[in-house]
């Protein structure tokens, strides 16, 4: 299981590749939030999004001769780009399988960085694990799942420790830690981080409506899921259910989750433009959205906030800015 000493080594072995993403602020947010609100852009990250963290943290752990053989990924798109990168970085090969409803953007990106990517039709009921076992066996690849994996969340873990110490550079050690949430595995990654390194921050989930499967879950104390799998615009973090090693790591660290719309969702991600000038995609624009329309839910003077991935599809960041809130901010 993910611990701290983990969580650390894997910073090691990051440290000569990983960005370390800025903790960013405006006024305008502050007064929308009703309180100090301190955004950690891991838009900014190596591909887009924290996913390049875990990638890097799995394939770099894996042993030599392994690793040669090459990796395998289910992904709809940050999980697949992180991978890829990790892989391509250690030259060796990555097959990602991806849901040909993918954004057009994340497929292209992930095949730009080196990955072969297989589609499959989730609509019409086609299942990625068949596939991804017949690849696995034939071409002896190792699956790195994006959340379940307990080295992938000692890489998101990493994020939470950089967040520690900027947040008491900013003098903040009590607040919420609001976290775009899908299987959990940046959020029990924080989680876990944070408990070593800032116990006065805690972590909130942040999902969409009708997909809150981990908010629902840390009410119920086991692990609920969704009727569907697709129809948000936050598809980066559309997952069935908890993961089964993160969410006990959230039942025991995580404050309750909080859940958006969409449509508030796409106001962040106009919002996160214009005021501080970052591009987030609509999943990665969540813990913000929670954080300026869910003030109520919230307490004390700040609330810390992961903007977590910036690979949004052109003409839906276009949409989103001609909806706009730029009168709000």
């Amino acid at each position: 299981m993910t611990d701290i000493a983990m969580i650390e080594a894997a910073a090691a072995r990051l440290a000569p590749v990983v960005r370390r993403t800025p903790l960013l602020s405006s006024p305008f947010l502050d007064r929308i939030a009703g309180r100090r609100v301190l955004v950690k852009a891991e838009c900014l990250q190596h591909t887009g999004s924290f996913k390049f963290r875990g990638g890097w943290a799995a394939v770099s752990a894996l042993p030599g001769a392994v690793r040669a053989r090459g990796v395998l990924a289910y992904s709809s798109g940050n999980h697949a780009q992180g991978v890829a990168r990790a892989a391509q970085l250690h030259e060796v090969p990555a097959v990602i399988i991806m849901p040909a409803d993918a954004p057009a953007l994340k497929i292209d990106n992930t095949r730009a960085l080196g990955a072969e990517v297989v589609l499959y039709d989730r609509a019409g009921g086609e299942r990625r694990e068949p596939i991804g076992e017949r690849l696995a066996a034939a071409r002896g690849l190792t699956l790195i799942r994006p959340y379940d994996e307990p080295q992938v969340i000692a890489g998101q873990g990493t994020c939470g420790l950089e967040l520690a110490e900027q947040a008491a550079a900013k003098g903040v050690t009590h607040a919420d830690v609001l976290v775009c949430c899908g299987g959990g595995g940046l959020s029990s990654g924080v989680a876990l981080a944070l408990e070593a390194r800032a116990p006065g921050l805690r972590v909130r989930p942040c999902e969409p409506e009708g997909f809150d499967d981990v908010a629902r879950s840390l009410m119920s104390g086991r692990r609920e899921r969704n009727d569907r799998d697709s129809g948000s615009v936050c598809d980066a973090i559309v997952t069935d259910s908890p993961g089964e090693i993160t969410f006990p790591i959230l039942s025991r660290l995580a404050g309750p989750g909080l859940v958006v719309s969409d449509d508030e969702a796409l106001r962040a991600v106009a919002l996160a433009f214009l005021r501080l000038k970052i591009v987030l995609e609509p999943g990665g624009a969540v813990a913000l959205a929670a954080a300026l329309f869910r003030r109520d839910a919230i307490q004390g003077d700040a609330v810390l906030v992961i903007a977590t991935g910036g690979n949004v599809d052109p003409a839906l960041f276009g949409a989103a800015l001609a909806g706009g809130d730029g009168a709000a901010g």
